[in-house]
C-alpha cells in the first residue's frame, strides 16, 4: 500500500517563537474561566511557606538595573523603587531620585503570549512594554485565540495526544519498570521517552524528521483515525531551532522531561518581613529548560489572579528565576506560599511569609490630678507582631528600682497602681513597648498636689467620669440619655420634643394621630467622639448628635428606613443601609462622605451605573485597629445569593463577585482578622434546616479555602484578631478559636451554654498582658456570660431583667446589644426590655441598674477607645 503524508503547513513564526509557546501556555491546562484545569494541576498535600531576598539579590552585574548600587556600594536612588511591569528605574542625575521610565528594549528571548488586545507578543516584557508605551493596561489573556488561527490542533488537543502516546508507550515498554509511572517519577518519564526517540530515531542520527514520524504513524496505526493532532505537531510546536528536525532535547522538553532540582535544605523557607516593605521571593528550584514557575498560596494560583500587590517577576528584570514580588507587604499576606514548576507539582519549595509590626501604644489616663492619700492607676496598652514587652520609666528612670507596697505593677507590667499617693509620686511616667520591629512610648502624667480641682493640672486632666467623654449615650423611646457609669449617672437627658441646635425641627417629630410623642431608633456610631450618627427607620433620615454641646444638630434625609449605619474610618465613610420599606423589598446602599467635618452632610448611592444592588441584604466593612490604620475593601450580601460582592472603599463602587455555590452557602454574615487575611462566613441553613459549617475566605485572593472544620454559627473577632468567637443558638455553643501572630487558624474549644446569645463585647483583660475577656447578652433570658478567653473560665452575671422581644425589636437579629466602654473601659451596658443594666467588667459583675428606659437598645460609647 503506498502511503502518502503531508507535512502540515506552518504558520509564520518570527524568530523561532513556537516551542515557547507551549512553554508558555503549559503554565497550566486552562480552563473556560481563564484557570488551571484539575487535569493540569493536581498538587499533593503540603504545609505552604518564604524566604525574602532583596530585587537584586544574587544577580549577575551585567543584569543589575543602573541605579540600584551607587559607585561605593551603597544602595542608590533605585534600591528600593519598584517601578511595575514593563518599566524600570533610571536615575535622575539633576535631582538624584529614581525615575520610573518604559523600558528601552526587552531582552531577546521567545516565550510567546496572548494580549488582552488580541496580539500576539514575543514575550512578557514585549506585552507590559507595549502596555507602557500605549498608556493603556494590557493584560495576559488566557485564551488561544491568537495563537491558533486556522489551524485545528489546539494546545489542549495536542497535550491530550501526547498524553496518549507516552501511555501507549508505557504500557509496552515500561511495565515492570522499578521506579514506577512516568506520571509520578521523572526518572522513569526520562527512561519511557529515552526509549520512544531511540524508536522514532529510526536512521540512529541523533535527530527526528518528519519522514521518521510518518513511519511511527503507519507502524502504530495511528493514521486509522483522523484526529485532530498527529506526530507531525510535534515538529510544529517542538522544534526550538526550526531546522525539521526534533534533537534528544526537544524531545525531552516535548514530553515534559526536565531534570529539577531542589536543595533539601531549601524545601522549606522562612522569611521575616516588617510591614510596609516590599519582598520578592524566589523559587529555588533549578534546571535546564526548567519550565515556567508556578505560585500558590492556599492552593490557589497566583499567576492568572492578576493582584495589584502581588506580581511575578518578569525574567527579562531580574532572571529566569520565576520570582514573586509583594509590594507593601500587609498582615494579611502572612502565610504559606508554594512555588513549583509547571507539570512537576510533585517537586515544589514551601515559604512561610512572617510579618512583623511594630509597636503601637496607648496610656490611659494621658494625664491625672490626685489628692494625697488617694489611688492612682496608669494603664498601658501595645499591640504589635510579635507582642510587644512593656517596660516604665518615672521621670527617665527605669520604675523597678521603685517598687514596692505602695508602688507596683499589676496586669504583667501594663498597669502602674499607686496606692496613698504622697507628693513625690508627681511625674511622667512613660511606658516603652518593644519587639522585634520597633519601639513606641507615650507618656501618662500623675500631678498631686492639695486641692486638686484648683491647679492648672486638673484643667489638663479629664477625670473619668466626668466632662464630655466616658458617658454611654442611649437611645429609647423617650429621646436620648447620657449616662455616666461609674456612679450610674444620668447626665443629660434629650427629649423627643427637643429642637434641633439653631433650628426649628424637633429630636423625634411626632407622628400624625401619636398622643405620646415617640422616638424610633435602630443603629448609632461614634464619629471620632465628635459625632454621634443615629438612624430614625421611620421617619427615613440620620439625627447627628454633637458630642461637645450635648445636642442633635443636624438631620440627613435617607432613603426609606434606614436600618444599619458603619463609620469607615480609614476614608471617613459613614456606610448606611436602608431596607426601602419594612419588608425590605427597595433596599439600597448610600454613604455620607466627611462624615467628621462640622459640615453640612447628605448621602450618596453606591452603586455604580449599570449594577443594581435592589437585593442587597446587608454589608460587612472590617473594623480597623491600633495597628490596622487602613482597610480598603468591604463585603456586600445579596438576598438568596450564594455569593459576596467585593467593593472599593476609596471609590464605593463595585469591584467584583466572590461565589460560594459550590458550597451552597447564602452568606448571613461574617467576621474578619488580619492576622493571615481571613473572612469567616457564616451561612443560612441548608433547605432541610440544618446548620452549615463557617467558610473561610483568603481576602488576599478572594478564594474560599474551605470549611472552618465544623464551625456553625455568627462570628465575632477580637479587636486584636487573635480570637474568633462563634456563637450558635441551634446546639447552644459558643467554640473559640486562637488565631496565631503566623495567622495560623487553631482549633475551637468549646463552651456550651443555653443563654441564646444576643451580641457579644471584647474587653482588655485586667489582669492578663495581650488578652482579652468576652461579655455576652442573652435574647430570651436574663443572665449574661463572663468568659476568660485565655482560660476558657465562665461566669454567670445574673437577674438582669428580660430583653426586649425579638418581635419588637425588627431592625436585627440583635434585641440585646452588649455594649462595652473602650480600651480601657471598666463597664458595659446592656439593656432589658424597660430598664438598663451597667456592669462592671474589671470584677465581672453587676455595678447598678437605670430604670425607666424603654426599648434603649441602640447604646454607643463616647470616651477613650
Amino acid at each position: 500500500m503506498f502511503y502518502v503524508w503531508a507535512h502540515r503547513k506552518r504558520p509564520m513564526k518570527t524568530d523561532k517563537w513556537w516551542f515557547a509557546a507551549i512553554l508558555l501556555l503549559a503554565i497550566g491546562v486552562l480552563g473556560a474561566n481563564g484557570r488551571p484545569s484539575k487535569e493540569g494541576f493536581g498538587s499533593p498535600p503540603y504545609r505552604p511557606v518564604m524566604r525574602f531576598r532583596h530585587k537584586q539579590d544574587g544577580i549577575p552585574e551585567s543584569l543589575r538595573i543602573k541605579g540600584f548600587m551607587d559607585h561605593n556600594g551603597y544602595p542608590g536612588p533605585c534600591e528600593h523603587k519598584y517601578c511595575g511591569l514593563g518599566h524600570h528605574c533610571v536615575v535622575d542625575h539633576d535631582f538624584g531620585q529614581g525615575e520610573c521610565k518604559c523600558l528601552d528594549h526587552c531582552k531577546p528571548h521567545y516565550k510567546p503570549v496572548c494580549g488582552s488586545d488580541r496580539k500576539l507578543y514575543q514575550n512578557h516584557c514585549e506585552l507590559h512594554r507595549t502596555s507602557c508605551l500605549r498608556g493603556h493596561k494590557i493584560t495576559i489573556a488566557h485564551s488561544e485565540e491568537c495563537f491558533y488561527k486556522d489551524d485545528n490542533c489546539r494546545l489542549i488537543d495536542y497535550r491530550q495526544m501526547k498524553t496518549k502516546i507516552l501511555e501507549l508507550n508505557d504500557r509496552r515498554y515500561m511495565a515492570s519498570n522499578i521506579y514506577g509511572s512516568h506520571k509520578d517519577s521523572m526518572v522513569a518519564r526520562k527512561q519511557l521517552v529515552d526509549i520512544m526517540f531511540r524508536r522514532f530515531d529510526v536512521d540512529n542520527s541523533g535527530r527526528v524528521d518528519a519522514k521518521e514520524l510518518s513511519q511511527v504513524i503507519k507502524q502504530e496505526g495511528l493514521s486509522k483515525d483522523k484526529p485532530e493532532c498527529t506526530l507531525f505537531d510535534l515538529l510544529k510546536y517542538n522544534d526550538i531551532d526550526d531546522d525539521e528536525h526534533l534533537t534528544k532535547e526537544e524531545f525531552y522538553t516535548t514530553f515534559d522531561v526536565y531534570m529539577l532540582t531542589l536543595p533539601h535544605d531549601q524545601k522549606v523557607s522562612i522569611t521575616t518581613v516588617t510591614v510596609g516593605q516590599s519582598a520578592v521571593l524566589t523559587c529555588a528550584i533549578r534546571g535546564e529548560h526548567r519550565p515556567p514557575i508556578l505560585w500558590k498560596r492556599n492552593n490557589q494560583y497566583l499567576n492568572s489572579l492578576n493582584l495589584e500587590d502581588l506580581n511575578q517577576i518578569p525574567s527579562q528584570d531580574f532572571g529566569d528565576d520565576g520570582s514573586l514580588y509583594i509590594t507593601k507587604v500587609t498582615t494579611s499576606h502572612m502565610g504559606n506560599y508554594t512555588c513549583h514548576a509547571d507539570g512537576v507539582e510533585n517537586l515544589f519549595q514551601t515559604h512561610a511569609l512572617r510579618v512583623n509590626v511594630p509597636p503601637v501604644i496607648r496610656v490611659y489616663p494621658e494625664s491625672q490630678a490626685r489628692e494625697p492619700g488617694v489611688t492612682a492607676s496608669l494603664r498601658c496598652h501595645a499591640e504589635g507582631i510579635p507582642s510587644p514587652q512593656l517596660s516604665w520609666l518615672k521621670n527617665g528612670m527605669d520604675i523597678t528600682t521603685k517598687l514596692s507596697k505602695q508602688l507596683t505593677l499589676q496586669a504583667n507590667g501594663s498597669e502602674v497602681h499607686i496606692s496613698n499617693v504622697h507628693f513625690e509620686d508627681t511625674g511622667a511616667y512613660t511606658c516603652i513597648a518593644k519587639n522585634e520591629a520597633g519601639v513606641d512610648e507615650d507618656i501618662s502624667s500623675l500631678f498631686v498636689e492639695d486641692s486638686a480641682r484648683k491647679t492648672l493640672a486638673n484643667i489638663l486632666w479629664r477625670e473619668e467620669g466626668l466632662g464630655i467623654g466616658n458617658m454611654f449615650y442611649v437611645f429609647y423611646e423617650d429621646g436620648i440619655k447620657v449616662i455616666q457609669p461609674v456612679a450610674c449617672e444620668i447626665q443629660r437627658h434629650i427629649k423627643p420634643s427637643e429642637k434641633l441646635l439653631g433650628l426649628q425641627e424637633e429630636v423625634c417629630p411626632a407622628s400624625a394621630g401619636e398622643e405620646v410623642q415617640r422616638c424610633v431608633w435602630s443603629s448609632a456610631v461614634n464619629i471620632k467622639d465628635k459625632f454621634i450618627y443615629v438612624t430614625q427607620p421611620t421617619l427615613d433620615r440620620v439625627l447627628i448628635v454633637d458630642i461637645q454641646s450635648q445636642k442633635a444638630v443636624q438631620v440627613v434625609s435617607t432613603d426609606p428606613y434606614p436600618v444599619k449605619l458603619h463609620y469607615d474610618k480609614s476614608h471617613d465613610h459613614v456606610w448606611l443601609l436602608s431596607w426601602g420599606d419594612m419588608e425590605k423589598n427597595f433596599p439600597t446602599l448610600q454613604v455620607i462622605n466627611q462624615a467628621s467635618g462640622r459640615t453640612s452632610h447628605h448621602t450618596v448611592h453606591t452603586q455604580p451605573v449599570g449594577r443594581n444592588f435592589d437585593r442587597v441584604d446587608d454589608f460587612f466593612i472590617p473594623a480597623s485597629s491600633l495597628i490596622i490604620n487602613h482597610v480598603r475593601f468591604g463585603l456586600i450580601l445579596h438576598r438568596n445569593e450564594p455569593v459576596l460582592h467585593k467593593i472599593d472603599l476609596e471609590t464605593t463602587s463595585y469591584v467584583k463577585n466572590i461565589s460560594l455555590r459550590q458550597y451552597n452557602c447564602i452568606p448571613k454574615s461574617i467576621a474578619y482578622t488580619h492576622l493571615g487575611g481571613y473572612y469567616f462566613v457564616s451561612c443560612m441553613p441548608d433547605s432541610t434546616g440544618a446548620a452549615q459549617p463557617q467558610l473561610i475566605l483568603d481576602s488576599v485572593t478572594d478564594a474560599v479555602i474551605g470549611q472552618n472544620s465544623d464551625v456553625t454559627g455568627t462570628a465575632f473577632a477580637s479587636p486584636d484578631g487573635h480570637y474568633m468567637v462563634t456563637v450558635d443558638d441551634g446546639d447552644g455553643l459558643m467554640r473559640i478559636q486562637l488565631i496565631s501572630e503566623r495567622g495560623e487558624i487553631q482549633d475551637p474549644f468549646d463552651i456550651h451554654t443555653n443563654l441564646h446569645i444576643s451580641d457579644l463585647a471584647f474587653q482588655r483583660s485586667f489582669t492578663e498582658l495581650h488578652q482579652y475577656n468576652v461579655f455576652g447578652s442573652s435574647g430570651r433570658q436574663t443572665d449574661a456570660l463572663f468568659v476568660e478567653l485565655s482560660t476558657g473560665k465562665v461566669k454567670m452575671i445574673k437577674s438582669l431583667k428580660e430583653a426586649t422581644k425579638a418581635f419588637e425589636w425588627p431592625w436585627s437579629s440583635r434585641n440585646r446589644v452588649m455594649v462595652g466602654s473602650g480600651l480601657f473601659g471598666q463597664y458595659l451596658m446592656t439593656p432589658s426590655r424597660d430598664s438598663l443594666f451597667i456592669l462592671d467588667g474589671r470584677l465581672s459583675k453587676l455595678n447598678c441598674e437605670i430604670t425607666d428606659v424603654l426599648k434603649g437598645n441602640v447604646v454607643v460609647w463616647v470616651g477613650e477607645s
